[in-house]
C-alpha cells in the first residue's frame, strides 16, 4: 500500500511504525472473512481492511471524526485477521496507533469518558474490584437478571501445596483473575508443582497494564507496566548473582499477549526498555509449561465430554492454537469438534461493556457452536473469555488447567 504521510506524522517515532506497517498491506480483502464485526455488520469500514484505510488516512491529514472513532472501536482487537493475512500485517499494533491518534483529536463526551476512567481504575485495582465483586454476589439475589447474569459466582477455594523445588518461575497473579477466579493459580501451582516447579506470586498484586492500554491511556498503561517490571526484576535477575527464575507463566491470555509486546511497547524507554525484552522473552502461556512436560501422571479415564474455546489472544494473539487441545487429548479427555472456533466470543477485554450489542450477539453465537454437542465442561485460558460465557453457558465454564487438579 502507498502512503503518503502529512508533515505531522512523517518524522514522528509512532507516524513511522504506522507508517511501515501500511506500506506491509496488500489491501487483499483475506482479512474480511475472518472479521467478527464484518461478518456482523456487512460493512466495510468495520472490517481490517476499512479500518487500515480510515488510519491511513488520518496519517495522511485527513479528517478525524467522530465515525471514524466509532469504527476503530468497534474492533474486538481479535486479531484473527493477522493470522489469515498473507503479508503479515500487524494490524493489531496498527489499531492501537489509530486509536491513540482518534482520541486526542475527537472529544468523547463527559459520560463515556467517565465510563472509561471507571472501568479502568476498577478492573486495574485488585482491592477495589474486589470490594466491588463481593458487593455484587452478596446482592446477586435482589439484582435484575441482566445485571445478576454479569455477577461471577463465588469459588470455592482449593488448597494450595508449597514445596520448594529448585527450577523455580514468576506467575502472574491477574488483576481481576486474582479476585474472580483465584482457583486458577492456585491449581496452576499445584500442577506446576507435581512437575518439580515451583511458582512464585510476589505481592501485592499488580495489573499488567494491558486494559488501559487497550483504552488508549497511554500513560497509565506504560506506569503499571513499570511497576510490574520492578517487582519481578530481583526474581529475574537476583543481585546475589544466584540463578534467576526459568520463565514467566500466564494462565490468562490476554494478559499474556500484552506482555510478550512489552519489549516492543516500551522499546523507546531509556530506563526500561532492555528489561521489558528480558521480560518478553521470559513471558509464557502456561499451556507452553505444561506442553513440554511429562504428563503421565495426570492422566483421565473418565468419560466427561469437553468442548474448549481457544481465546483470540491465544491463538491469534500469541499464535499458540491447537496447544491445550493436545494436552487435554493426551491426558485423556474426549474433546468436541466447534464451529468457527477461530471467531471471538465478545468479551474481549472491556469489549462486553462498551460494545454490549455486539458482544451478546458474538457470545450467543459462541455458545451455539460450544454446546453444539451437549459437552460437560466449557474450559478456555483466559479470565474475560470465562467470565464472559459462564453469564449464559447452560455447562459449566473453567480454566482448562482446573481439570488437570480434577476441581
Amino acid at each position: 500500500m502507498q502512503t503518503q504521510l502529512s508533515e505531522k506524522f512523517k518524522h514522528s517515532v509512532i507516524g513511522q511504525e504506522a507508517d511501515d506497517i501500511l506500506r506491509s498491506c496488500v489491501h487483499c480483502g483475506f482479512c474480511t472473512a475472518t472479521c467478527p464485526t464484518y461478518q456482523l455488520l456487512g460493512d466495510e469500514l468495520d472490517s481490517p481492511r476499512g479500518r487500515i484505510y480510515l488510519i491511513k488516512e488520518m496519517l495522511e491529514g485527513g479528517e478525524v471524526t467522530e465515525s471514524t472513532q466509532l469504527h476503530l472501536d468497534r474492533c474486538l482487537t481479535c486479531r484473527a485477521c493477522e493470522t489469515t493475512c498473507p503479508s503479515g500485517v500487524r494490524y493489531g499494533r496498527l489499531i492501537d496507533i489509530g486509536r491513540e491518534i482518534v482520541d486526542k483529536n475527537v472529544p468523547r463526551s463527559m459520560g463515556d469518558n467517565a465510563r472509561r476512567y471507571f472501568l479502568r481504575k476498577l478492573i486495574e485495582e485488585p482491592r477495589r474490584f474486589k470490594l466491588a465483586v463481593s458487593t455484587g454476589q452478596f446482592l446477586k439475589p435482589f439484582l435484575p437478571n441482566a445485571i445478576k447474569q454479569k455477577v461471577p459466582a463465588k469459588q470455592t477455594p482449593i488448597q494450595r501445596t508449597s514445596n520448594t523445588h529448585s527450577r523455580r518461575m514468576l506467575a502472574l497473579s491477574g488483576c481481576g483473575q486474582s479476585v474472580t477466579t483465584p482457583n486458577t493459580n492456585i491449581a496452576a501451582a499445584n500442577v506446576l508443582d507435581k512437575l518439580g516447579i515451583q511458582l512464585i506470586e510476589p505481592q501485592p498484586v499488580l495489573c499488567c497494564g494491558s486494559v488501559s492500554h487497550h483504552m488508549s491511556a497511554t500513560k497509565d498503561a506504560q506506569s503499571r507496566m513499570h511497576k510490574l517490571i520492578d517487582q519481578w526484576w530481583p526474581y529475574i535477575e537476583p543481585e546475589d548473582n544466584s540463578p534467576g527464575v526459568e520463565a514467566i507463566v500466564i494462565s490468562a491470555s490476554g494478559c499474556g499477549a500484552t506482555i510478550k509486546e512489552y519489549g516492543d511497547i516500551l522499546k523507546h524507554d531509556n530506563n526500561y526498555a532492555e528489561k521489558a525484552q528480558r521480560v518478553s522473552e521470559l513471558a509464557k502461556d502456561l499451556c507452553e509449561v505444561i506442553a513440554n512436560e511429562p504428563l503421565d501422571q495426570f492422566a483421565n479415564s473418565s468419560s466427561t465430554k469437553i468442548a474448549f474455546h481457544s481465546p483470540c489472544t491465544l491463538q491469534h494473539a500469541q499464535q499458540l492454537n491447537g496447544i491445550v487441545e493436545k494436552i487435554l487429548e493426551k491426558i485423556g479427555y474426549q474433546l468436541t469438534v466447534v464451529a468457527d472456533s477461530h471467531i471471538c466470543c465478545g468479551s474481549a477485554g472491556t469489549y462486553s461493556i462498551m460494545q454490549p450489542e455486539l458482544s451478546q450477539q458474538l457470545l450467543n453465537n459462541k455458545l451455539d457452536a460450544l454446546e453444539h454437542d451437549k459437552p460437560d465442561i466449557i474450559v478456555t485460558a483466559n479470565i474475560g473469555c470465562q467470565l464472559h460465557l459462564a453469564t449464559k453457558s447452560n455447562a459449566i465454564v473453567k480454566h482448562w488447567i482446573e481439570l488437570l487438579t480434577g476441581s
